[in-house]
């Protein structure tokens, strides 16, 4: 009897790793970097600007906060629009998006009207990480499909990384140097232009919107890469019709509940310690230039945390490591809540960048693996947005906090929400290492 012939999903996951691969993973990571530096520049810039404008703590918060309400209803619309008009067109679009208007953001003359634009620069930011994830997910090699995702996330720490030196070395330079660090952010429009032209469409959508012939094209492209031979594939069989309330279904009611809580503590924790990072160090006595110094050492322990994490994501598979490394972040953080000596500060905060970043690395792999083709970027998407509802508060609740119970309280605080987290990682999520991605 001849073998059945493939479908196009089927000849993606079977290929090797090859160039192509690569340059996906540049091409997408280079804008993952440039999200990162965006949002990180906030947690240097934002405390140069509350000194030259003397606000409050309640008005430092909410320029450390309104960033994520955008990022909420982005990463929620941005998921659907992806799985209406592709993940390739709402990526390149959502790059154009926060790189204007963070590049806008170094002309504002007032509180109001950096708020208004650090609110549409995260409308850009909150859609483009699970598009560009679920992007990554469809173009990648089945047995490697975890690890790719993960090497994607790390490109997270480069544009920390970028943000932290920029801090460091441009914001304190001068009365104007956080004007000059948001002008830098005006490269991802710039950058939105070769994504659109260079980066392939995923062909799971392209297919599914009936679109078979470019679909035929980028599997092609990636065999050609590989060196591998054309084959007739067989056509999908057809998708049922489904709405975003579906994520709530029999099917998929106790993963999505798994993904939203994670996605809530993991941004509660992550959000509410790293971007108060270099305020808290000052306030505990340091000077400007050395809380951004030290928060650089311990943004870099961030890049072995996803080097270990890609590595686990197909040995363990994705729940244990998810899981593993939360509780490591948990108990990172009550160390980091307790340390007085400045080697302890810096030990505890680099084993915190280490496991949070490798946690994050996890949860971007597993997340857009749980859903089929025609929902993928949409619960990806609704799961983000939910979670950048824990990134509001957070920076709202830590002088809060701190007010009332101090530094120790508030880290103990973070290091429980990484237990919550681990617990529905390890609970409710579906373990998809080495399974095909469901394409209907």
């Amino acid at each position: 009897m001849a073998a059945e012939k493939p479908t196009r999903p089927e000849r993606m996951g079977r290929l090797p790793y090859t160039r192509t691969h690569t340059r996906v993973l540049a091409g997408a990571g280079a804008g993952w970097a440039l999200d990162a530096m965006d949002v990180g520049l906030i947690s240097f810039v934002g405390l140069a600007i509350a000194t030259q404008w003397d606000l409050t703590r309640t008005e430092q918060s909410w320029l450390l906060s309104i960033g994520f309400v955008g990022m909420a209803l982005g990463a929620t619309v941005g998921g659907m629009l992806a799985d209406r008009y592709g993940r390739r067109t709402v990526f390149a679009l959502t790059l154009l998006i926060y790189g204007l208007a963070t590049g806008a953001s170094a002309l504002a003359t007032g509180l109001a009207m950096l708020l208004v634009l650090r609110f549409l620069v995260g409308l850009g930011l909150g859609a483009e990480l699970p598009v560009a994830s679920t992007l990554v997910s469809e173009l990648s090699p089945t047995r490697i499909r975890g690890r790719m995702v993960v090497i994607l996330e790390s490109f997270w720490a480069v544009g920390w990384i970028l943000a932290a030196l920029i801090g460091f070395f441009v914001v304190p330079t001068s009365a104007d140097g956080w004007r000059w660090a948001f002008a830098l952010g005006i490269v991802p429009a710039l950058y939105a232009v070769v994504v659109r032209l260079g980066l392939p469409e995923s062909p799971l959508f392209l297919e599914r919107r009936g679109r078979v012939d470019e679909a035929e094209a980028v599997v092609r492209r990636f065999e050609v890469s590989a060196g591998v031979d054309a084959v007739e594939s067989r056509p999908l069989p057809p998708a049922p019709a489904r709405t975003p309330g579906e994520l709530w279904s029999t099917a998929y009611r106790v993963r999505t509940l798994g993904i939203w809580l994670v996605w809530f503590f993991v941004n509660f924790s992550y959000y509410g310690a790293f971007i108060w990072l270099p305020s808290l160090l000052h306030a505990q006595g340091f000077d400007l230039v050395r809380s951004f110094g030290y928060t650089l050492v311990i943004t870099l322990a961030q890049l072995p945390g996803y080097a270990v994490a890609a590595v686990l994501v197909e040995v363990w598979g994705r729940r244990a490591t998810l899981a593993t490394f939360l509780v490591g972040s948990g108990v990172a953080a009550v160390l980091f809540g307790m340390a007085g000596e400045v080697w302890q500060i810096i030990a505890a905060g680099c084993a915190l960048s280490f496991f949070n970043l490798g946690a994050w690395g996890a949860l971007y792999a597993v997340t857009p693996e749980i859903y089929p083709t025609t929902l993928r970027a949409s619960g990806a998407g609704a799961a983000a947005g939910f979670g950048r509802i824990a990134s509001i508060a957070a920076p709202l609740l830590v002088p809060v906090i701190l007010g009332a119970w101090g530094n120790a309280a508030l880290f103990v605080v973070f290091g429980a929400a990484f237990g919550v987290g681990a617990a529905a990682a390890w609970l409710l999520l579906p373990e998809q290492a080495g399974d095909a991605l469901d394409v209907s």
